[in-house]
């Protein structure tokens, strides 16, 4: 029993900060993959700027935006370039 316990609480607290270092490292991977897709569809939506006549700027706000609220999020942006 005391072997259990020897190595079972270390074990144990080892696996938790494990976890706790990379579940931030997983959130900001998954932030980069998302914006690298928001970047994507910036690019598209601007080659195709001719036929809607919005160009969007490529920058870190806006593909955060886009990458993070999606679809809706770049249906925001093309609202403010009409409206502004």
């Amino acid at each position: 029993m005391e072997a259990l316990v020897t190595l079972g609480i270390p074990a144990f607290l080892t696996a938790a900060l494990v976890r706790a270092l990379l579940l931030p490292l997983h959130r900001a991977a998954r932030l980069a993959l998302h914006s690298c897709c928001g970047f994507a569809c910036l690019w598209l939506l601007n080659a195709a700027s001719g036929i809607t006549g919005i160009l969007f700027p490529v920058n870190a706000v806006t593909v955060l935006i886009a990458g993070t609220l999606g679809l809706p999020g770049i249906g925001l942006m093309a609202l403010l370039a009409v409206m502004g």
